[in-house]
């Protein structure tokens, strides 16, 4: 049985991290969580340090690195790209899902693999910003333990590898080796997947959010495109009110379902989320997993806010 290693900076935190852990565990789910209040420092949480496949959320990174191009002048924001649906990346929203070519601007490609968490909009930045470049602009931040290792699109060739076409059994395998520890799809290994920790992940956020690294301009255009993200279903169900401001970023892919991001309250309470699961189960769709993420991000917010 797993045992978390939790995070608290005192009794209650630790409590809140344990009920966390608890509800996600009666669900079958594994896990990392980790909230942080960007100007107290207080935060609560549970093996914060796990690498684990980050599916769409490593698209805040690749945002940011593309957004500091822009900053230095070597990327226009206003440079059109023509995607072709016959040579582009798999997805469900946005460009992936167009049956015809589209010519979108470098700025409106970043604004549709945030907002709509667009596989082919972010290979096409990919073809911009190359992988590499993307995994060495992290460590030159001292972002290592947030890797970029292959392009969105490689999450499907290696399913697809291992189970052909059928993402059913692409999914029972993931269920399946996630119990034995062990990876026959390699982008769900983190040695070999784009991979991150919770603790590493919020690091980020709280530099993108207190503009310490890269330049404002790229970290307040990063924030911008974050808050516009459409999906509601995960940390932004119980962190979305008329006083309650949400920025974030989802991942999802086979029995990984993902959040990271920033609540800002009215009353200047801002706290960084990062919440990494894997299911236990063979279902695409699990909306107690996603309730059970957002009840997790309402109760550190409540206990960590002033």
């Amino acid at each position: 049985m797993h045992h978390p290693v939790y995070v608290g900076d005192h009794g209650v935190l630790l409590d809140v991290a344990e009920a966390i852990a608890a509800d996600w565990a009666a669900l079958g789910v594994r896990g990392s969580f980790l909230a942080r209040n960007l100007d107290t420092g207080e935060q609560l949480g549970f093996d914060v340090e796990e690498m684990v496949p980050l599916a769409s959320v490593v698209k805040v990174p690749l945002a940011l690195v593309v957004l500091d191009r822009i900053a230095d002048g070597d990327l226009d924001p206003a440079h059109s790209v023509t995607v072709d649906p016959a040579h582009s990346s798999v997805g469900p929203t946005g460009l992936a899902a167009f049956r015809y070519p589209a010519t979108v601007a470098v700025g409106d490609l970043l604004l549709q693999m945030l907002s709509v968490s667009d596989n082919a909009a972010a290979d096409t930045l990919l073809d911009l910003v190359p992988v590499a470049d993307v995994d060495a602009r992290l460590r030159d931040w001292g972002c290592g333990d947030i890797r970029m290792r292959h392009r969105m699109n490689h999450m499907y060739e290696c399913a697809a590898g291992a189970a052909g076409n059928d993402f059913s059994l692409a999914l029972e395998l993931a269920v399946r080796d996630e119990q034995a520890d062990r990876h026959t799809i390699q982008t769900l290994d983190p040695a070999y997947a784009n991979a991150g920790s919770a603790a590493a992940l919020v690091g980020l956020l709280q530099r993108v959010w207190c503009d310490g690294i890269s330049v404002p301009g790229a970290t307040a255009e990063l924030r911008r495109l974050m808050g516009l993200q459409v999906f509601t279903h995960r940390l932004a169900s119980e962190l979305r009110t008329d006083t309650l401001r949400w920025s974030g970023k989802t991942g999802t892919f086979l029995h990984l379902r993902h959040e990271i991001g920033v609540v800002e309250a009215e009353s200047g309470d801002r706290v960084a989320v990062a919440a990494l699961t894997r299911a236990d189960r063979c279902a695409g769709l699990a909306a107690d997993v996603d309730l059970a993420i957002g009840g997790a991000g309402r109760e550190a917010f409540e206990v960590l806010r002033r």
